[in-house]
């Protein structure tokens, strides 16, 4: 059912060696989040060229990855520019007993095993055999465009407001985060399942049911929403923000 996973776990494996291989030369573990949309980019490059056949689909859905793939990684060159190490990444260097060996397992093998989970659908995609495009395609693209618009949209608003020195240590309220306190991260997990809607057609693609779910978690109970509203936490403007505004789906007010 999933033959093309030995293989791409070994281009999964060297990509993010040569990352965490990078990382020690530059003493920045953080680097690996620049590396992470790019990684997306480098596995569809590769199973869109294994394919046997390609159709229209399949090059709409590499391009959506490329898109998006090239902008995270854009997005987060230019925010962390000059910052030095992530606050996160520097915490584990001062912490971590065998850094070096967990920065490898813990950090870039790690991201490399939710990076393939995450990946299935378009890899599924590039590696099934090629089918008519029909309404539930239309819905999946429907669906990644709304997810990457809150992406993209709540990303910008957050640059624009950090910008203004008037709103130095405020928390931001407006725009899309007035409906939910992460947009940015609800529009990459709402983006992930349009592109696994895509999937289901093919043969067995239901199962890649994996990769939206797998990154809907890691971003709303792991990686994402905790490790930084963990900042905020005992502020009463965040208290009172939290009070007001639902964590992740937007539109749902308390």
């Amino acid at each position: 059912m999933f033959n093309y996973l030995p293989e791409i776990t070994l281009v999964v494996m060297i990509y993010m060696t040569l990352v965490f291989l990078l990382a020690m030369v530059l003493k920045d573990n953080s680097i690996v989040d620049i590396f992470w949309g790019l990684g997306f980019i480098v596995l569809t490059a590769y199973s869109l060229w294994k394919a046997d056949d390609i159709d229209i689909k399949k090059i709409i859905v590499s391009t959506l990855v490329l898109i998006w793939g090239l902008r995270l990684a854009a997005h987060i060159f230019l925010r962390n520019r000059g910052r030095g190490e992530d606050f996160r990444y520097a915490n584990w260097r001062r912490t971590w007993k065998y850094f070096v060996l967990r920065s490898f397992f813990q950090v870039f093998m790690l991201q490399g095993f939710f990076m393939l989970m995450i990946a299935l659908p378009v890899l599924h995609i590039n590696h099934g055999t090629p089918v008519d495009s029909g309404m539930i395609d239309v819905a999946g693209l429907l669906i990644f465009l709304a997810g990457f618009l809150f992406e993209v949209i709540g990303d910008a608003q957050l640059a624009a407001f950090r910008k203004d020195s008037a709103n130095t240590g405020k928390i931001i309220t407006t725009g899309l985060w007035k409906y939910t306190r992460h947009p940015n991260y609800f529009g990459e997990a709402l983006l992930w399942w349009g592109i696994w809607l895509m999937a289901v057609p093919v043969v067995d693609g239901i199962f890649t049911v994996i990769s939206p779910i797998t990154i809907t978690l890691l971003l709303r109970y792991v990686s994402g929403v905790p490790m930084l509203e963990t900042k905020y936490e005992g502020r009463a403007d965040w208290e009172d923000y939290k009070r007001r505004t639902p964590v992740f789906l937007p539109f749902r007010f308390k």
